[in-house]
Order: C-alpha cells, then sequence, then structure tokens
C-alpha cells in the first residue's frame, strides 16, 4: 500500500491536471499568448527562428508560475486546510503541486514544439535528451517558485502581480530578445547569473542540432533543487 506522501503527491499532482483542462480559458490563454508573441514578434522583425527558443520557454514560464494560483484558491475554500491535516508530509504538497504544475508547463511546450517547422527547425536534428532535460528542470524550478510565493501571498490579484513584475524582467534577461553580447556590461553581468539565460541559450542549441553542455544542465538542476528546497521550507512553516 503506498505511503500517506506518495498518495498525497499523486493524488494533488492528478487535481492539478484535471482542474486545468476543465478551465478551457487557462488552456487557451496558455496557448495562444505565447504564440501571438512568437507570431507578432518573431515576424516583425524578421528573426522568427531566433525568438522561438525564447518562447518556448515563456510557455514553461508563465504556465508554470500561474499554475500555482491554485494554491491561494485552495486555501479560501479550505482544501489547504484539509490536506495539511492529513498524515503526510509537507514535502508531499510541494512535490504533489510542483510536479502538476510542472506536467501541464511540460504539455503545454509539447504543444508549441509541433510548431517548431514553422520556425525553421528540422525534427531529424534537434537533440530531443537534452531538450526534454531543459523543459523538466526548468518546469519544476519555475513552478516551485511559484509555490513559495503563493504559499505567502492571500490572494490572486496580489499573485499575479508579484509575479508579472517579477516575470517580465526574468524573461527579457534571459536573452530570449537579445544576447548578452549586445548588452551593456552590468546588464551582461546579470544576464549570466539568470537561470533562465542558461535555459534558453541551451533550449537554442539543443533545438539546432547541439547537445546542452554539462553546465548548463547543472545550473537548472540547481535551481530546481534550491527552488523545491526553499517552497518546501517555506510549506513546513506553521501556517
Amino acid at each position: 500500500m503506498p505511503s500517506p506522501a506518495i498518495t498525497t503527491t499523486f493524488v494533488l499532482a492528478r487535481r492539478e491536471l484535471i482542474r486545468f483542462f476543465r478551465q478551457r480559458s487557462r488552456v487557451f490563454g496558455a496557448i495562444a499568448q505565447p504564440l501571438m508573441f512568437w507570431l507578432v514578434l518573431g515576424s516583425g522583425i524578421g528573426q522568427r527562428a531566433y525568438f522561438y527558443p525564447g518562447v518556448l520557454l515563456m510557455v514553461v514560464l508563465f504556465t508554470s508560475i500561474f499554475a500555482t494560483v491554485s494554491l491561494i484558491e485552495d486555501r479560501h475554500s479550505g482544501f489547504l486546510q484539509a490536506v495539511l491535516a492529513a498524515p503526510a508530509p509537507r514535502a508531499a504538497i510541494v512535490l504533489g503541486k510542483t510536479f502538476g504544475g510542472a506536467a501541464i508547463a511540460l504539455l503545454q511546450a509539447a504543444f508549441f514544439l509541433a510548431l517548431a517547422p514553422l520556425a525553421g527547425v528540422a525534427y531529424g536534428a534537434v537533440d530531443w535528451p537534452s531538450v526534454a532535460a531543459i523543459l523538466v528542470l526548468s518546469a519544476v524550478a519555475l513552478t516551485a517558485t511559484g509555490f513559495t510565493f503563493a504559499w505567502w501571498l492571500d490572494n490572486a490579484q496580489g499573485f499575479h502581480a508579484v509575479m508579472m513584475v517579477l516575470l517580465m524582467p526574468s524573461w527579457l534577461l534571459s536573452g530570449a530578445v537579445f544576447s548578452v553580447e549586445q548588452a551593456a556590461p552590468w546588464l551582461a553581468a546579470i544576464m549570466r547569473a539568470n537561470p533562465l539565460t542558461h535555459a534558453v541559450a541551451a533550449l537554442r542549441h539543443a533545438l539546432s542540432g547541439g547537445a546542452a553542455s554539462a553546465g548548463q544542465v547543472a545550473i537548472l538542476a540547481v535551481f530546481a533543487a534550491v527552488a523545491l528546497g526553499l517552497a518546501t521550507l517555506v510549506a513546513s512553516r506553521r501556517t
């Protein structure tokens, strides 16, 4: 018989997926916004292939982070309090919500990957193991980050406001729009310290036929581990 921790993790992850697909507006928004951004910006500047990896990460970024707003909704509905009373460690709650949100983000990314030929990406040249590793680690790290903020914030409006202030600069300074080499020295230093910069660079390399470097994957793995650890730490505090 599965332990309470495994059962809690599985049930929460499954619940996130069911909730997402029952809300068609979330499905549409998660797909339409990055798609429109890519088509308009890429076509306007004429570098649709260059922007594709960054917008693919944007899909993961926005879907992962905003999936965790359900934590605030669960608190208001009383569901979270019921889960906290269950005989399962807080880490199981973190993993369940994180894995559920990350799975949603990866499904959205898979849909967007189907559009890769429109950006001139040849499927036969793609290093799929590298792409999968980058997307999984990014989705887990970003969902856990969203969990941390959602645990502390008490309303969805505040969560969206805080996340937008943090998300757009993080994405813009990831090399998705302009490269580190084009940035001013002080801005380039910030970009190099941004884990998303390494995710975009690794994706761009993997989609063009190369393998992501071990260093880039290691940075994303550390990012995911730290984000999960921080989420578990805040969840372990008394609510």
